[in-house]
Formats: structure tokens, sequence, C-alpha cells
């Protein structure tokens, strides 16, 4: 199983325990979130100091006998912060109610700030003044949770980044707008591949597009800090000191400037970014005109001017800013309004021009509700200075609005193999066939190590699980405990029915799990001798095919056990009356019902696996067979700038790909859906009972 398993589950219980906090302080959203934002970035910067001391420690030159002290060079080079001892975040944890917790964080912080010249005046300090000690004293412990001292990889890096989510959902800062959603900006970077040079991003927000365009580079086994010099821009003082935490607590620096992106060009990158990256504000109509019409950033002209005098409308301006900055062989990758790609009259002009240039590359839809704080579709533009000669009249168009996972009613983003499988169109476009196979082939081995793993694996603390044979245990254990209490009742008893049918269809579930481990165990085997060729993989995913049915059909057998376990304890009590036996024990049973369903959950997300992952090669092998890139109607379509003319310049995906044929959803998950009607039903309950709050207290002011 993979060893950030549980952290969706994690940060969520983080952010509720803290929010619970937040309710206990005088401070309102906008003001709690730096405070909050501060104690993680802390915590991390633990994290990742103890990741490396030990090695920094081991490699230590020793003179006379000792070794010499600790220095920030030694944690630098390993894109770690050093911590003096009150800056430790077990230093602050220990503390007692008798201690002043905000004397003692604001010390940690300037001594960071002392140290790092680059975070100076940037750590939250006074904030801390206005929370309680008690309530700091929780949230310090929330924050320091035992499963994650055990961690290890980027743990507190995704919390933060999850915390930076939610405070964007309530608009706790700026409206929201400093905030991109992980999945797009993954997108983005991923398409781009920024590998080595200067990333700019003229409207960097709290930085996500430089992290991402890290981690590219550490997936390639590099170091970010020796490969890439980030650049950034920003109008919110708050918002730059959000960035250069996000920055720090991922090892990282940069250089962000205060400033307005229309009027001011700091950094002086005209034609010499690397990489341009960005999300800027959609359809702003307040830039003046006057002070832009002579800007060498727009080499296309103003896409129209107000009878106020004012730029009619923004976008355009951003995207000639972001053109002009790349250098000859500069990719550019932003978020756009999904209105820009076919604007028209001065903007259609502006855009001809730039698909004129030959460096339009690919677009990418992106269906609503991605962000935050708005539920408007968008656009993912690419440009590309360097695009290969048989490309220069061509655009890629993916309409990817039909390809997203539910994360509440209002959010939406992309799972990492829903990621994974857009990038594989781009791959086939750029004619890296290697790597879509690889991607197929590495999704074959998950679905051969989840369905192991269904019988046993080692999880982060390098404890044992096994998912179905512990569900099975369970079960039996279960079916023991009542058994006492079925023996008074004797064979001819109503229930016999009930318990035969039980026990009928566990002999059943024992016999189709053997069959399916050792089903497992022979394709692991022939995998070890598994051709990687396209036809090779596509036969191979026919061939795996019955294992995935197999463990969708274990699902069904695993909660009806369950659920006729479940109904046999029920019967035994209402109409036999149990708890009256002393033959019956209720206690346990009720705590081993509760362990069994807690296995077969385990048991259950297991199985899933298999089956998901199958899915992932179906929908590649199924839409590009020949492992090349084709048009797939309603997915994507290679268009030529004939096309392009007729169809006034636009950049509008859907217009060209057409729409996907009704399929049938043979893979439709009944449970799935539930869950989504589930956590539909979730929001509307806590909306409703934020409605309700506000209902009372706007009575109470009116004294009625």
């Amino acid at each position: 199983m993979a060893q950030l398993e549980h952290i969706e589950a994690i940060e969520k219980r983080l952010w509720t325990a803290a929010d619970t906090l937040r309710a206990n302080s005088n401070y309102a959203s906008n003001e709690y979130f730096l405070p909050v934002m501060g104690l993680i970035f802390l915590r991390h910067a633990y994290s990742r100091y103890l990741a490396v001391k030990d090695v920094i420690e081991a490699a230590l030159p020793t003179r006379g006998g000792k070794k010499r002290d600790l220095t920030k060079e030694d944690f630098s080079q390993k894109s770690a912060i050093f911590l003096q001892p009150k800056a430790q975040f077990d230093t602050l944890v220990a503390l007692t109610d008798s201690d002043d917790r905000a004397r003692a964080i604001i010390e940690a912080m300037e001594s960071i700030e002392a140290d790092y010249e680059n975070l100076r005046g940037v750590l939250p300090k006074s904030e801390y003044q206005e929370l309680d000690n008690s309530v700091l004293g929780q949230l310090l412990r929330t924050l320091n949770p035992d499963e994650l001292k055990r961690s290890s990889g980027d743990v507190f890096g995704r919390i933060y980044e999850y915390f930076l989510t939610q405070f964007a959902d309530l608009k706790a800062h700026d409206n929201g707008e400093f905030f991109t959603p992980v999945s797009l900006v993954s997108l983005i970077a991923n398409v781009l591949e920024p590998e080595g040079g200067t990333v700019l991003d003229p409207a960097c927000g709290s930085g996500g597009m430089f992290v991402q365009s890290a981690r590219f580079v550490e997936r390639r086994h590099g170091n970010p800090v020796e490969k890439l010099t980030f650049r950034g821009l920003e109008k919110n003082a708050t918002t730059i000191r959000l960035a250069k935490m996000n920055l720090a607590v991922h090892g990282l620096e940069g250089d962000i400037q205060k400033a307005i992106t229309y009027y001011e060009d700091p950094h002086e990158l005209l034609g010499k970014a690397d990489f341009v990256m960005a999300n800027p504000p959609f359809n702003v109509d307040e830039i003046d005109a006057d002070k832009v019409k002579s800007d060498p950033r727009l080499p296309f002209g103003l896409p129209g001017v107000n009878k106020k005098g004012k730029v009619s409308n923004g976008n355009y301006i951003w995207i000639s800013y972001f053109y002009s900055y790349l250098g000859e062989k500069g990719r550019s990758g932003f978020v756009m309004s999904s209105q820009a790609s076919s604007a028209g009259r001065d903007e259609a002009k502006v855009r001809q021009k730039i698909i004129e240039t030959g460096d339009v590359d690919i677009m990418i839809a992106i269906r609503s509700n991605f962000f935050y704080t708005r539920t408007v579709p968008c656009e993912l533009w690419f440009f590309n200075r360097a695009k290969p000669e048989e490309h220069r009249d061509k655009v890629l168009m993916i309409d990817a609005r039909h390809i997203y996972r539910k994360v509440t009613r209002k959010i939406y983003d992309f799972s990492p193999e829903q990621e994974q499988n857009i990038l594989a169109i781009v791959w086939l476009y750029r004619g890296q066939t290697q790597r879509f196979l690889d991607l197929l082939q590495g999704y074959l081995t998950s679905l051969l190590y989840e369905g192991s793993a269904c019988f046993s694996y080692e999880d982060e603390g390098g404890r044992l699980v096994k998912p179905l044979p512990s569900f099975a245990a369970s079960l039996e254990a279960l079916r023991q405990a009542f058994q006492p209490f079925l023996a008074t009742l004797g064979l001819n008893a109503p229930i016999s029915e009930l318990v035969k049918e039980l026990d009928a269809t566990t002999q059943a579930f024992t016999t189709d799990i053997n069959a399916f481990e050792k089903a497992i165990e022979k394709e692991q085997t022939a995998w070890k001798n598994q051709k990687t060729t396209n036809g090779a993989l596509k036969e191979a995913v026919k061939r795996l095919a019955p294992l995935a049915e197999t463990s969708r059909d274990l699902v069904k057998q695993t909660d009806l056990l369950y659920k006729l376990a479940c109904r046999l304890i029920e019967t035994c009590e209402n109409d036999y009356e149990a708890r009256d036996s002393g033959q019956w024990a209720n206690r346990e049973i009720m705590r081993l019902r509760k362990s069994t369903d807690e296995a077969r959950q385990m048991a259950v997300d297991q199985l899933k696996q298999v089956r998901y992952f199958h899915r992932q090669t179906r929908w590649l092998t199924e839409r590009f067979p020949e492992a090349k890139l084709c048009n797939v109607e309603g997915l994507v379509k290679l268009v030529d700038r004939a096309e392009l003319a007729a169809n006034d310049w636009s950049l509008t995906p859907g217009r060209y790909v057409g729409v996907a044929p009704e399929e049938e959803d043979e893979d439709l998950d009944f449970e799935e859906a539930l869950r989504s009607i589930h956590v539909e039903l979730e929001d509307l309950n806590a909306e409703a009972i934020e409605l309700a709050a506000k209902i009372k207290k706007n009575f109470e002011e009116l004294g009625i």
C-alpha cells in the first residue's frame, strides 16, 4: 500500500481539530489562518530537520575525536532548515500551561529568521499573542499526531497545501485567490516539464507553481535548488509571506517581488524566462490603457480599450505577457478563463497573431468547480517557443471536462491516475511512446501488487496488514461469539435457515478468496516474463480482466457476509430476546461487530484497488489502441491552422473534439455513487447548521 495511504483522513482530522480551536479563540478565519500556517511551517521544518539530521551527523568530519557542530549550510545542502533547540517542535509541544507558549513560538520564529535572511519579516510572530495559552497548547498537540512522527516523505508539505486549500475555501485571505488547486498546478508543471532554468510566475499567489516544478525535478532524481531559479511577482504583501513560507517548508527559495504586474516588471525577464507558469485573475477590466500601451511585453498590441480608457478585458494582457517573457526555447503554461479562447473583436485579433507565431502548443479544457472560490470552467494554455517543425501549424486540443473526481459537493479535482492519463495523451503527441507503455505497464504492475496486498502488506510502521484474512478471522470470531446462544435454540428453530445461509456464504467466500490468491500468485509469476510491447501489454490487459471482475465479486461477498452476520445478531436480539440470556455476551459481540465492520471496510477498500487500476488500463488502450496519438471523439484532436482559421481562430477544445458517444457505464460503482450522495448530504447539513446559526444570531440581534 502507498506510504501516504491514510493522509487524506489525517488531513481532514487535523483541519477539523484546528478549525474547532478557532471557534474557541477571538480570531476570525482571516486572522487565524496565518498563525496556523506558521505552526504547520514549524512542524514541517522540524520533520525535514529530523529526516536529514542523522545523515548529516554521520558525514561530519572529526577533529581530535570530536565532530564539529551542525550548521545551517549542512541542512541547506539537504533542502532542509537548521533549527536551534528552541525552534524544534518537540520543545514547543513539551511546554506546560504555566509556560508562555506565545513568547516561546515567537522566539522560535525569530531564531529561524535570524539564520535565514530570505525569511526575515515573513514568519508570523505577534499574531500568537492574541491566542489563548491553552488553545495554543491544543493546537501544537493537534499538529503533532503520533502517526505522522513515523511517516517519511513530504507529508507535512501535503498538509501545508491542504490547509491552504481549506483557508482558500473559507476565503480567509484575499478572497481565496492566493491559491490555485494542486490538481491544475501539477498538471501544468508536468506538461511543461521544467527540468532546469528560470521559472517565472508573474501572479504567484502562495507559490504552488514553484513547489510543483520542484517536485517534477525531484521525481527525475534531481536537486531543484541546483536546477531551478524561482522568480515571482505578487501584489499582496501577506500572500508573499505565504509564498515564501510555502517555498521554505519545501526546502526551496525564490525571489518574490511585491509588484502590480500590469505596470511593473522588476525582474526584467522579457525574453529570458525558460518557463512561465501562472494563474492570473480573470476578466479584469480596470487596467489603465495609457500605462500599458507602449509596454514591450505587448508584442501583439492592446486587446481593446473602452470609453473609460481602460483595457476592455485583461485576459490578453496576461496572455501577451506570458508569451513575451519566454526565451527562444521557453515554454509557458497558465490557467485562463474559458471565455478567452473564443473571445471576439480585438481579442480575437490578438489571438490570431499569437496562433500565427506557431507557438501555441496545447489547450486543455477543465470543467467547472475545480476552484475553491469560483465555479467557472477554465482552460489551460501552453506555449512552446521550440515546437517541432511538424507541429508548428497545429494545436493539440484536449477536452478534459468529463475527467474529474468529486471531492465535495462544490469541489472537484483529478485523481493522480486521471492526471497521468491526460499526460499520456501529451506524451503520444510528442512521440514519447515508451512513456505511454511504461504507464500502462505501471498500472498493470499496480493491479497485481494491490491484488497481493489483499492478503498481506507492510504499513508505514512496518506492521503486517492482512485485509482479507483479517476480515475472515473477524467474521469467524463474531460467528463463534453468538454460537453458544444459537446452540440453545436447537437445529429446527426458524433462525437456522439464516445461520445456514451465513455459513454457506462464508464457505463459498473462503473458497473464492483462496482461488483469488492463487490466481494472483500465478499472474505475478507470469508477470516476471511479461513483454512490454504494445501488443503484449494489450493482451495482458485482457488476461488480467478476470482478476478485476473477481475483486468486484469479492467486494459484494464481503459486504453480504457482514450484512448476514448483522441480520443474525439483530434477529437473535429482537425475536429471541438474546440479551436476556446468559449465553449472549453482549459487550463482546458489540466489540466484535465493530471490529468486523472495520476489517470489512479495509478489505473492500483494498479489493477496489485491483479493479481501479484495470479500469485505467482499459481507458488508455480503448482510446489509443495502437499506442499512437489519434483523434478521439469528445476527448482529443490535433487541429491544423486552416481549421483554426475557419473557426474564427478559436482555441476552445470542445469546438473541435466533438461530443463523446453515449456509453453504458459498465463500471458504475454503486457504493461510490452512494458515497458521493453522502458527501453532498454532509455538505448540505453543514450549510444548514451554519445558516440556522446565522438566522438565530440575527434574530437575537433584533431582540426577537
